[in-house]
């Protein structure tokens, strides 16, 4: 499958090229001439859109009004302008191909119902020479969404599937390397939980799989990633918005075959639970291809409104391996990560912009400094960064974070070396399909 996505029509059309040879003044400062090719595809479309407007995507990855893929598997990528017709209101996808003279006509026109393109796709589903076009569409504000999926193998366009949504995501999870179709959509009932199917080509036909169920609500979903398991299959994450102060995560993948939600497998007896932080969310941090899931954990002493994080990975029979500990400071976007054996000692205090860490002895008598970070953010930010045993972690554009071992480093084997290594910055989490 090749697609490529375009800058918008307005600039990609005017694109114009020049040639590499040896050229004189003259040349040198004058316009160079369009290509014949680029000319005609520009007049093929400006003739085709009499009467309607560009209509890009407002969602997803394919945002632009002119896109490109090789929809019919011919070798030649055909040219998708998405657009809306003024008198009605209604939704066309006008697809130019290219023929033997670098002249362009218009192959098909695609009529859509909705208000709106909310998102585009395309994937490889039936296994067939060429992809498929996944078309979602916004009916209205108050109305679902449809969700269309157009096949070109046969050299015209052929609608094979279409339903309502409320959001779907493209993905893998039988590894054929051929894509299947999720589909999230409400309950029957009015605030009941979402509904997921999984639609794949068989037999000649987009099937769907039996339906599995979200823990919440539909309109709560916040994230959705596609990941593997620590096990090795490809999953769906799916993060919603749990009451006012946590996300939960229903992970879905094929179980012998069988699309299922494996976050809910109270048949086998798991103790799944991915209930956490709100701002929490997971995130492949040691970068081993799979997603770590968050579980709080809280410390013996602590002023700073941030917990301890436990990250684990899951199996497809829902079992928990621990990967790694961290102490996540999202308002200043920083975190360390932990070694396993001090987590039941540590705690954290905070006084603004510094935070120092304590461990407990055995008895959990006394707690005593290990080390401390400082946030310094003033015009002598590099200077107080190494002031009075301070040693810097990283220097950004207006920020310095800086450290100090305490009087407890020693017994506990804090050393410079060790926080520099396990200080990171918050990144961007999960590479996403937002609502």
């Amino acid at each position: 499958m090749k697609k490529r996505i375009l800058l918008p029509i307005c600039v990609f059309l005017l694109t114009l090229l020049t040639g590499c040879g040896a050229r004189t003044i003259d040349q040198m400062y004058s316009l160079p001439r369009r290509s014949e090719r680029n000319n005609n595809l520009r007049a093929a479309i400006e003739s085709s859109m009499t009467g309607k407007v560009y209509a890009a995507p407002v969602s997803g990855a394919n945002q632009e009004s002119v896109q490109t893929a090789d929809l019919d598997g011919d070798g030649k990528e055909e040219y998708l302008v998405f657009s809306k017709v003024l008198q009605d209101d209604s939704l066309q996808i006008l697809l130019f191909n290219q023929l033997t003279d670098e002249n362009y006509e218009l192959w098909e026109t695609i009529n859509c119902k909705g208000s709106s393109f909310e998102q585009i796709q395309y994937a490889d589903i039936d296994g067939k020479p060429g992809c498929e076009l996944i078309v979602g569409t916004q009916l209205n504000e108050k109305v679902n969404r449809t969700v269309s999926l157009y096949s070109f193998s046969s050299g015209q366009t052929e609608k094979i599937k279409s339903m309502i949504y409320l959001k779907f995501v493209v993905c893998d999870l039988d590894g054929d390397n051929r894509s299947e179709l999720m589909v999230i959509q409400n309950g029957e009932a009015e605030a009941a939980n979402g509904t997921v199917r999984l639609y794949s080509y068989s037999d000649g036909n987009v099937v769907g799989s039996v339906e599995a169920k979200l823990s919440v609500a539909p309109e709560h979903i916040r994230r959705i990633a596609v990941n593997k398991l620590s096990s090795g299959e490809p999953a769906v994450y799916i993060a919603s918005a749990c009451n006012e102060n946590a996300v939960i995560t229903d992970i879905f993948a094929l179980r012998e075959g069988v699309f299922s939600n494996i976050s809910q497998s109270s048949d086998l007896g798991t103790s799944m639970q991915t209930l956490r932080n709100y701002f929490v969310y997971a995130e492949d941090l040691n970068n081993d291809g799979v997603l770590e899931l968050p579980s709080l954990l809280s410390m013996m002493y602590n002023t700073t409104e941030q917990n301890l994080i436990r990250w684990f990975t899951i199996d497809l029979e829902g079992r928990e391996t621990n990967k790694l500990y961290t102490f996540h400071n999202f308002e200043d976007g920083w975190y360390i990560e932990l070694d396993s054996e001090w987590i039941d000692r540590f705690a954290a205090e905070k006084n603004g912009n510094v935070y120092t860490f304590y461990m407990w002895n055995n008895s959990y008598g006394t707690a005593v400094p290990v080390f401390t970070v400082f946030s310094l953010m003033g015009k002598d930010r590099d200077v107080q960064a190494s002031a009075q045993n301070r040693f810097p972690l990283y220097r950004g554009e207006d920020v310095v974070y800086a450290a100090k071992l305490e009087s407890g480093s020693a017994i506990y084997g804090m050393t410079e070396n060790y926080l520099r290594t396990n200080f990171h910055l918050i990144r961007q989490d999960w590479k996403t399909t937002e609502p």
